[in-house]
């Protein structure tokens, strides 16, 4: 049960609260979870999760799906007494508006799940386990927990038995015992919390797709609206980087995944001979085509087209698959596409528009002003197409998002661009016309390029961090680009 004092605790955030007065406290065998809301982002969801809780709805339900490092979801009533291939199904017959709004989805935030359809709200709600800012104004924030023993609750729910489709393999372990609503005056531990964190950019309503964009992995595409996008844990052959996640009509969710491969060296021809072979070895797989050469944003690429035979469930299920593997010198793209073989058809307009969607960030056209006459930056013009591509866009990013941010950042840049701009177009027009010198000023901005990269790595949130990296990075390229050779130099004729 919780604990109850007539202290009335004051916390940073009591200006979202509900009037400041309706908590939620969810009682599991694991211990207790207490909800705060965000009325004023999400009224509407607030008073129906109020609402349903008042009525005794949640009241037996389980966590019936569970994903370590991303979230538990719960509020199914098909989870009191149905069958396990109902879960996640369920819901009151009433439906709630998106409420899309502009906190971010990290660790201890409280969100609603839906299907495909944005307006589609009902009972079931997720917490957020780690820091999931993919599903940032795609699903609507209405909540978090606030006390330690809510945290604690959430991780002991993370760390339970799970097996297929994420449920508990023992769902007496994860079951909401009681849903209570209650006073903020009734709860003695609510932590300090400041304001919900937010995304900068103003709420985005449903366009149809949503982006996905990764610095890290070097790419961006679009996948569509209202399926979830996960970044599994594995990193290895079997384990795919990305996965969206669609709506299940059947006895499975269509599924769009993305393999990124290192490239050791295998040709183009290799790598479909690899491709037929491993299909043809298989004993379940029936291919539906051979595969057919394809160029994917510059790129060559085939596709495959096969059929799956498994027993889900004691179930006979046909999957089907559409697999694109895009070919670079250093990475292999596999795109994939899955779904029942009765419902294929269905969402491969879907696939396709993310394969058109596709980008390697490595090989985008560098955001770089140019005269009538040509030039632009030098810098873009050296490293396009190659390793450093990447560092580049991370370095614009940092310049957008942090430094710009800071008025000795934008005096910084202000004088900067006046001066570099003042003979960089002249450069990059002689790097276009001339291959073997833009390799030679790509080698001469290396060391400058990976020693700006030391800011990805560090906090700049003040004037004077800004400052004092800026400077210590100032004096460490003028160490490696003049004290470096004049210490050579004066070595040499020392000798001499």
């Amino acid at each position: 049960m919780i604990a109850v004092s007539l202290l009335l605790v004051s916390v940073g955030n009591q200006a979202f609260a509900y009037d400041d007065e309706k908590f939620v406290v969810l009682e599991t065998n694991l211990g207790i979870i207490v909800i705060e809301f965000f009325h004023e982002d999400a009224p509407n969801h607030t008073d129906n999760f109020i609402g349903l809780a008042e009525s005794g709805f949640y009241d037996g339900t389980i966590f019936h799906r569970i994903i370590p490092g991303f979230m538990i979801q719960g509020g199914d009533p098909n989870t009191i007494s149905g069958d396990p291939s109902t879960w996640g199904t369920g819901g009151p017959a009433e439906r709630v508006d998106a409420e899309f709004n502009s906190i971010k989805h990290i660790r201890g935030i409280v969100s609603m799940a839906r299907s495909a359809d944005p307006d589609s709200a009902g009972s079931q709600f997720f917490i957020v386990h780690q820091n999931s800012n993919f599903l940032d104004e795609q699903y609507t924030v209405f909540g978090r927990i606030v006390t330690e023993e809510s945290f604690e609750t959430l991780d002991k729910i993370i760390a339970v038995e799970i097996g297929t489709s994420d449920r508990p393999m023992n769902p007496d372990e994860v079951k909401i015992t009681k849903a209570i609503v209650v006073n903020r005056s009734e709860i003695s531990d609510i932590l300090v919390l400041s304001e919900p964190e937010r995304t900068e950019s103003d709420v985005i309503q449903p366009t149809g797709n949503q982006k996905f964009r990764s610095v890290e992995h070097g790419i961006e595409f679009s996948a569509p609206e209202g399926w979830l996008l996960q970044e599994p844990e594995g990193g290895d052959d079997q384990t795919p980087t990305i996965v969206a996640v669609g709506p299940k009509t059947r006895t499975i969710n269509p599924q769009i995944y993305l393999f990124i491969i290192q490239n050791n060296q295998i040709t183009f021809d290799d790598l479909i001979s690899q491709k037929i072979q491993t299909l043809t070895e298989s004993e379940n797989i029936t291919i539906l085509a051979q595969p057919k050469e394809l160029t994917i944003n510059g790129n060559r690429a085939f596709e495959t087209y096969t059929e799956n035979h498994y027993s889900i469930q004691g179930k006979d299920v046909n999957v089907m698959f559409k697999e694109i593997e895009i070919y670079t010198t250093e990475k292999i793209y596999r795109f994939g596409y899955g779904n029942e073989s009765l419902d294929f058809d269905s969402q491969l307009p879907k696939f396709e528009e993310t394969i058109d969607s596709f980008k390697i960030l490595s090989q985008e056209i560098p955001e770089e002003p140019v005269t009538e006459n040509g030039g632009g930056c030098l810098i873009a013009t050296a490293t396009y197409g190659s390793e450093m591509a990447l560092e580049v866009q991370q370095l614009r990013e940092l310049r957008d998002n942090t430094l710009l941010q800071t008025e000795s950042g934008t005096n910084f840049m202000n004088t900067f661009n006046d001066v570099y701009y003042s003979f960089s177009p002249t450069i990059a027009d002689m790097e276009r016309e001339n291959p073997i010198f833009k390799e030679m000023v790509k080698l001469a901005i290396t060391p400058m390029i990976s020693s700006l990269s030391i800011l990805n790595y560090v906090d700049m949130d003040s004037e004077s961090k800004v400052f004092g990296y800026g400077i210590s990075l100032i004096l460490l390229n003028l160490g490696m680009y003049l004290g470096l050779p004049a210490i050579v130099i004066i070595g040499i004729k020392k000798r001499k």
